[in-house]
């Protein structure tokens, strides 16, 4: 079984070139930062050079962070399209002229790029696509409806809302109660995070499910014996990624369902004229599409409320319960709680 596992020692220096204070395409850096394992020392971006982020030093260039120590250099941007901007490939040969590896979670891979794979075999350092899948993908087997664990599979109204920073905080909370549950990551965040994975969104479209499947039963072997919190990707009313959505949701067998959204939102983001439906039809869609063989719940929402002041965020995590009547609360902001408590109430599926 090949799935990519990360070297675990390594210091971070984060590469946010102009997005390190960006909710969206900044979203690489802040989940490292705030949900990682390995220390990160310092972050580029030379529009904030001389400020603190979370208490990490902004620095202008590569230079700049070396006295920080870091090992290793982190793309932490994820740009529409996964597409590295043309003025990075200067700051990408800096680092590995410099003697850091470099990781990056983009469609475009570094280690085939002839320029920056022969200028780190000159300076012995590694480059890591977080993203590039392993070979031997296929279609799902079964196997996955074999796993005896309960598989809950965050999924959303839209993109960038919170399903990878749920289901981290499902499985720590879990964790914290004894509980035997893992986080199985399913994009270059979540691989970055936990050290392994599979990113489901640069496989082959026949093999997203089989992916999905391999890292259910993977994640079943790596201690989620008891559960499992899948990453979800997409939304499936998104017009340009409900197809990693669907292949997901089918191939990681899920017996639950935790529905993310941004409170407040109408529209998807990104595409104007495309409206949201509402939390009950999402719920009733969501249901709908999930495999016969193993029928699906929502049994808890996870509302973002970022954009919202404390007041406003309890109003409107009260205004969702009251609207779907299931288990709602912000796991970020509040605590992940009472939506394990909804999640745990249920006894654990056996096949």
């Amino acid at each position: 079984m090949s799935i990519r596992r990360i070297d675990p020692i390594k210091r971070y220096l984060i590469l946010a070139e102009g997005y390190s204070d960006d909710l969206h395409y900044g979203k690489t850096a802040r989940g490292v930062i705030d949900y990682g394992p390995h220390p990160v020392v310092a972050i580029l971006d030379s529009r904030r050079a001389g400020e603190l982020e979370r208490g990490i030093p902004v620095v202008a260039t590569v230079n700049d962070a070396l006295c920080h120590g870091p090992t290793t250099a982190l793309v932490g941007v994820a740009t529409q399209g996964g597409r590295f901007p043309p003025a990075w490939r200067a700051l990408l040969r800096s680092c590995i002229s410099k003697g850091l590896d470099v990781e990056s979670g983009l469609h475009e891979y570094l280690g085939d790029d002839p320029e920056l794979a022969d200028l780190a075999r000159r300076h012995g350092v590694e480059l890591r696509d977080l993203r590039r899948p392993p070979g031997d993908l296929s279609v799902p087997t079964g196997e996955g409806l074999e796993v005896a664990a309960r598989i809950v599979l965050t999924v959303g109204s839209d993109c960038a809302i919170g399903k990878k920073t749920v289901a981290l905080l499902l499985d720590r909370e879990a964790r914290s109660r004894g509980v035997a549950s893992a986080f199985v990551p399913t994009g270059q965040t979540g691989i970055a995070i936990a050290g392994w994975g599979i990113a489901v969104d640069a496989v082959i479209a026949d093999f997203v499910a089989g992916a999905a499947e391999r890292l259910v039963v993977e994640g079943f072997t790596r201690g989620g014996t008891d559960v499992l919190f899948v990453e979800g990707q997409g939304s499936l009313v998104h017009p340009a990624y409900s197809g990693v959505t669907l292949g997901l949701l089918h191939g990681s067998f899920p017996h639950a369902f935790v529905l993310c959204h941004l409170a407040g939102s109408s529209e998807v983001e990104g595409y104007p004229g495309h409206p949201l439906p509402s939390l009950p039809e999402l719920i009733e869609l969501y249901e709908h599409v999930a495999l016969r063989a193993r029928p699906a719940r929502v049994e808890a929402i996870a509302l973002n409320t970022r954009d919202l002041d404390e007041d406003a965020a309890r109003a409107a995590v009260a205004e969702a319960e009251q609207t779907t009547g299931l288990p709602v609360d912000d796991p970020v902001r509040f605590g992940a709680a009472r939506l394990v408590d909804a999640l745990l109430a249920r006894t654990h599926p056996r096949p």
